[in-house]
């Protein structure tokens, strides 16, 4: 196979993997389904050391309904804080299930005040201030994303 050919099948091969939302823009969708209704936000992902510590740092701004969904390797309390960055924040804390547990609502643009999961969680949503209460958000509701399967 000619290495023209042989990059073509690969990027097709990629396209067709993906998600059309990864691929289109780098972003990925979470969706919430809750009493009021489901949601969807436009979300970075961090699932690494790296960029779960980077997180939303150093943003003036973000749009709404963006957000960024953190994945852990596994259900533990988990413990956050706003240094360096400059957004308000609602972080939405979901168990293994993607089942919400917990939110800490408007955490303030870069204080060092510990934020907690409250209990075991794996995974963290973070929207702009006030959108879980603009969509009904409630302990209870579930997240859907690939990351979030049945077993694990």
């Amino acid at each position: 196979m000619k290495p023209v050919n042989l990059i073509a099948t690969l990027l097709f091969a990629l396209v067709t993997i993906l998600p059309a939302s990864v691929v289109a823009n780098g972003m990925d969708t979470v969706t919430i389904q809750s009493k009021s209704g489901d949601h969807v936000w436009q979300v970075e992902l961090a699932s690494d050391n790296e960029s779960r510590s980077r997180g939303l740092m150093h943003r003036k701004s973000m749009p709404r309904d963006a957000g960024m969904l953190f994945r852990f390797s596994v259900s533990r309390p988990i413990a956050m804080w706003m240094k360096n960055t400059f957004i308000p924040l609602d972080m939405i804390f979901a168990n293994q299930a993607g089942q919400v547990t917990h939110i800490h609502r408007g955490a303030v643009p870069q204080s060092l005040e510990v934020i907690s999961s409250q209990g075991p969680a794996r995974f963290v949503l973070e929207v702009n201030a006030g959108e879980a209460d603009l969509y009904g958000v409630e302990i209870g509701d579930r997240l859907r994303h690939p990351w979030i399967l049945p077993t694990n």
